[in-house]
């Protein structure tokens, strides 16, 4: 749906019903509640541009990283010989 802007005055034209948040003085991003529920924001998101397009993505819960299978998997003798070493580097 439609409608002529309110502040346009005289040359108002068709714009399209959407929620809109800001940029702040500072370049900050001020996405309203509601956008921010709805995509699942919260604070430190990642964010990156894509053919001339901010995008900004959620992070995981952190549930949802604990279910996915771990990338590496080191066993416990593995884990003390490598704090054994890096403390040994630390020291110098």
């Amino acid at each position: 749906m439609t409608e002529k802007h309110k502040y346009a005055g005289d040359h108002a034209h068709a714009v399209a019903h959407r929620v809109r948040g800001r940029v702040g003085a500072k370049g900050e991003l001020i996405p309203l509640r509601k956008q921010r529920d709805e995509a699942g924001l919260r604070p430190r998101g990642d964010v990156r541009t894509e053919e001339g397009r901010l995008v900004v993505e959620p992070l995981p819960a952190l549930k949802d990283v604990l279910r996915e299978p771990p990338e590496v998997v080191i066993a416990p003798a593995g884990v003390r010989a490598l704090r054994s070493k890096l403390s040994r580097e630390a020291e110098r």
